[in-house]
């Protein structure tokens, strides 16, 4: 297969071409296995769809049904705009921080192999953190409110986990009777926010690996005995951890709009990939190490499949987390009050319920590109097949 552009070199062409071989040659977890044909399968006949007809010219064209699949880059742009409306009722009219908390690479072996369990304890241990240092009175002495997205991939597909979060840059005081501003060019100390984050994911690990809810394969076998994991634990504790806080946004929308960036991104969109040819994969990304420049790599196609799947999560795991203001209990208080101080008791009585949804609009029928009339539903198709394991869009 040769394909060039943005309008044919996708993931899914990828999967359909090279994944049935990427299958027989290699071991695949059911998991990924559903996640590949759901991706496979996307915009296609296999899934069925709609044909519409001009009501003038009798032009027809036929839209074939998304998989909805939250690993698939197609379906995960509408996803993304859905997601921005919903938070712009919970913004608070305040400047947000963007906080990311990366984990060193000598533990990407033990989180691959215990992704549910090393993942929750990347949101336990980021979250105590952020809240508990910014309620000291030695920092900010307030409770904040953040958003959390988990990411598992590096620029070049390979597995780096780590956690973007949006946060207010203030918070309730311990009282709850003001609001607390955080200042518009610092927000807390990141050598603080560092050495708390290692102690506490170090511990959390070591209380699962003591419990024995850790499991251990391939290069990482060795550290199920204790001692190798103890010195392991030890080295890290003795190595600095990476957490920065970028300065704050322009204003709270752009926050959530530039989250949203993060919110429903894939390992890889299909903007990036600039051709497939001869059994290779040819793709943009960016270095950090030589001034973010935008560079190109070319991956055999199975190794690109094999990246790409490294970043499948377990099923129905949550990957975007609300905390404190943010925390669905807090809503209809703490965030709610925060409003009212910040905005005044009638912008408060304005929003609403900022648990409310909107009634979903009426789908728009698109016009037809040869005369530009409405056109309508004729038929509906059927699907060819069934997608393994339903669809998972969580």
């Amino acid at each position: 297969m040769t394909v060039e552009g943005k309008a044919g070199a996708t993931v899914g062409a990828i999967f359909r071409e090279y994944g049935p071989s990427y299958r027989d040659r290699f071991r695949v977890s059911a998991r990924a296995t559903a996640v590949m044909r759901h991706v496979e399968s996307c915009r296609t006949s296999a899934l069925g769809g709609h044909e519409y007809a001009c009501t003038i010219c009798g032009y027809t064209r036929i839209a074939y049904n998304s998989c909805r699949d939250r690993h698939c880059p197609t379906c995960q742009k509408r996803e993304t705009a859905e997601w921005v409306e919903s938070r712009l009722k919970r913004l608070l009219p305040t400047h947000y921080f963007h906080a990311v908390f990366t984990i060193p690479h000598e533990l990407n072996r033990i989180v691959y192999c215990n992704r549910k369990t090393c993942y929750d304890i990347l949101f336990r241990a980021a979250s105590e953190t952020l809240k508990q240092i910014a309620r000291d009175g030695k920092h900010l002495g307030a409770d904040v409110g953040f958003t959390t997205v988990l990411h598992t991939w590096g620029r070049t597909l390979t597995f780096h986990p780590h956690l973007h979060c949006i946060v207010t840059g203030g918070g309730l005081s311990e009282d709850h009777a003001r609001w607390v501003a955080a200042r518009e060019d610092f927000f807390l100390p990141v050598r603080v926010l560092s050495k708390m984050f290692r102690g506490k994911f170090l511990d959390y690990l070591w209380r699962a690996y003591m419990e024995g809810d850790l499991v251990f394969g391939g290069g990482s076998s060795r550290l199920a005995d204790p001692n190798e994991f103890r010195r392991l634990k030890d080295r890290l504790y003795r190595k600095n951890w990476h957490v920065y806080v970028k300065p704050p946004f322009a204003g709270p929308e752009v926050a959530f709009k530039y989250l949203a960036r993060y919110t429903h991104r894939v390992a890889i969109s299909d903007s990036r990939i600039i051709r497939v040819h001869a059994g290779a994969v040819t793709f943009t990304y960016r270095d950090p190490r030589d001034g973010d420049r935008v560079k190109i790599m070319t991956l055999d196609a199975h190794e690109f499949i094999r990246r790409f799947l490294l970043h499948v999560l377990p099923r129905r795991y949550t990957r975007i987390r609300h905390y404190g203001l943010m925390a669905p209990a807090n809503v209809k208080t703490k965030l709610a009050l925060a409003l009212e101080l910040l905005s005044g008791n009638d912008a408060a009585e304005a929003s609403g319920d900022p648990t409310s949804t909107d009634e979903t609009p009426a789908p728009e029928l698109s016009a037809c590109p040869v005369c530009g009339e409405v056109m309508i539903l004729v038929r509906t198709i059927a699907p060819e097949s069934r997608c393994p394991e339903g669809i998972d869009s969580s």
